[in-house]
């Protein structure tokens, strides 16, 4: 079993298709049917199933993709470790973040690394918090940001910022000037908020917790999946909502959103790493820059 196969075999089944796992791998369909079918033949296990023009993974191949995906990480890692020895000329630096620290406060950070070392490619992949911390787990990133709470074992924990989150509503809301809302008018109001898994809708949770309220007795009328869309539906549907103060600055500036008089404590941005796995110098560098 080589390298090749096992990336071939990744992009297959990650896309169920084989027409566009070669159009990724810049191969030939052909090519990339030989490749697992090659793999199929040597195990005498059937990787995918072919259900009239479609594939879809077998069982089998469902065990052995968590398999294949580790094996790859750490020939990754591998490589990464021999391409660094002359200094941080060559390499690359996988970073996952959630949606606010990915958009409004890790650019300029990025900007001033680049800067310093050109030569590193530097990839960002946005997620909420849940699918970053995943992410560090199962090795697909090298560093994570998140904004929500994380109790994973096998990752390190490390606060490198803080942020203060927002409740906003659109001018002309019976809140808009409304002088020291209390916690128990948030339960009255219908609210658009970041899907379950977000940095944003945990910290509000826990929150309201500390002040000794239930997040789930809120009446949410729509879960959408990132920051604009929660801004754009209580603009226009009337809704409250609650996002980072740096996403509701140009909101406010324009005079399209109010925020609310509801004072919330600030929450952590933090950075996660894997606690056995090598770090490269890259991720050593960036580190050292933020903190």
């Amino acid at each position: 079993m080589t390298l090749d196969q096992l990336r071939i075999f990744i992009a297959v089944a990650e896309r169920e298709h084989l027409t566009q796992a070669a159009s990724a791998l810049a191969l030939t369909p052909s090519a990339v049917s030989a490749a697992i079918r090659a793999l199929e033949d040597r195990y005498g296990t059937p990787l995918f199933n072919r259900v009239g023009r479609r594939i879809e993974l077998s069982e089998a191949g469902r065990i052995f993709l968590t398999e294949a995906q580790a094996t790859l990480a750490m020939a990754r890692s591998a490589e990464l470790t021999l391409a660094e020895l002359g200094g941080l000329k060559r390499g690359a630096l996988r970073i996952h973040a959630s949606q606010t620290i990915a958009s409004y406060w890790l650019p300029a950070l990025l900007v001033r690394f680049r800067q310093h070392y050109p030569q590193i490619e530097l990839t960002l992949t946005i997620g909420n918090t849940q699918s970053v911390a995943r992410a560090v787990v199962e090795g697909g990133a090298d560093l994570g940001f998140v904004e929500g709470e994380i109790d994973e074992a096998e990752l390190s924990v490390q606060v490198v910022a803080e942020d203060r989150i927002a409740v906003l509503v659109a001018p002309g809301h019976r809140w808009d000037g409304h002088a020291g809302v209390t916690g128990e008018e948030l339960l009255t109001e219908r609210w658009v908020l970041r899907e379950h898994g977000s940095g944003t809708r945990s910290a509000f949770e826990g929150m309201l917790g500390a002040l000794g309220m239930d997040g789930e007795r809120l009446d949410v009328a729509l879960t959408l999946p990132s920051n604009e869309a929660v801004c754009a539906a209580a603009m226009y549907g009337g809704f409250a909502t609650v996002v980072s103060e740096r996403v509701a600055a140009a909101y406010l500036q324009a005079g399209l959103l109010r925020k609310v008089d509801f004072a919330l404590p600030a929450r952590a941005f933090r950075l996660l790493r894997h606690q056995a796995r090598y770090r490269n110098k890259a991720s050593l560098a960036l580190e050292a820059l933020i903190t």
